[in-house]
């Protein structure tokens, strides 16, 4: 395994990561995020094809982690007969939840919580796996990028309104729509609303961190909601640890406030531990597991792997 060309993709909704590995070499590169709203598998082929005109390489394998991925889509054969003109010769599909769970923890037991744009969580006990959350902006998703700037924009409204505190949020508000008033028309016609809305979060962490009351109550509710799919997660899987690992990933856990508050939510018998590495090092570990893998159920393979 370790000889085939793999080239693996971590397609989330704020950027796509691509790594090429061919056993000599990695390179790594960086594509916009995908799409929700068009078809997903010809936006992994175009990524495909353009890491191939840029890096020059021959592969074998393409491995990808994408965010939200439904039975639809999860479609490793039509993928492959989109890239098997350029050599590809298998390939194998996950949620992002298999591979950011593959990057962080490998094949320990444990959770992983990956809160970027979206959030959803993995649990792999001794024998049972467990998801929870991943369900999307508008049904799910708590205390995911979207969520915590979603809530941002409500308590900058509220403001405005006179219904709530005033936060330096507004401030930060006022800099991407001058008029707030006109904001949410804007909002709704912008087709990257979701990525727009969730890169609030930053400024929620930054707000939060320096003592804003608004922003920290956001990040402490928004702690409590992934805590709460961690220790969901873990329920549904533990036998009789005495204790089990949990790994928080993304750029949400960037936050000093929202980290700290995750973690003391967790209680005593979560442990949080340091991730071996991120969901990229997850996609490219896909290519290594086998259908006797805890994990393998959840992964779609095409072209004999």
């Amino acid at each position: 395994m370790n000889a085939r060309r793999v080239l693996a993709i971590d397609a989330g909704q704020s950027d796509i990561k691509v790594r090429v590995d061919d056993g000599t070499r990695r390179e790594d590169l960086t594509f916009r995020g995908i799409h929700t709203g068009i078809p997903l598998l010809p936006q992994l082929a175009d990524v495909v094809r353009e890491t191939l005109a840029r890096t020059g390489t021959d592969l074998d394998v393409v491995t990808a982690g994408i965010s939200g991925l439904t039975d639809r889509d999860a479609d490793a054969d039509a993928l492959l007969a989109l890239v098997h003109s350029d050599g590809v010769q298998a390939t194998m599909l996950a949620h992002d939840s298999t591979t950011s769970f593959l990057g962080a923890l490998g094949d320990r037991h444990g959770a992983v919580v990956a809160a970027g744009t979206g959030v959803v969580t993995l649990a792999v006990g001794e024998t049972e796996t467990a998801r929870v959350d991943g369900w999307g902006w508008i049904m799910g998703d708590a205390g995911s990028g979207y969520w915590i700037g979603r809530a941002a924009l409500d308590a900058v409204m509220r403001a405005y309104d006179g219904r709530g505190p005033a936060t330096v949020l507004t401030e930060a508000a006022l800099s991407r729509w001058p008029d707030l008033t006109q904001a949410y028309m804007a909002l709704q016609a912008d087709h990257d609303r979701v990525r727009v809305v969730a890169s609030l979060a930053r400024e929620v962490a930054a707000a939060a961190d320096a003592g804003d009351a608004v922003a920290r109550d956001i990040s402490r509710r928004a702690a409590h909601e992934l805590a709460s799919s961690a220790r969901t997660a873990v329920r549904r899987v533990r036998t009789d640890e005495p204790a089990f690992d949990v790994c928080a990933i993304g750029g949400v856990f960037a936050s000093r406030t929202l980290h700290d508050a995750f973690e003391s939510e967790l209680g005593e018998d979560l442990r949080l531990v340091s991730p071996r590495g991120v969901g990229i090092d997850g996609a490219l570990a896909l290519a290594e597991i086998t259908p006797a893998h805890p994990l393998g159920a959840a992964v779609h393979r095409a072209g004999g792997i």
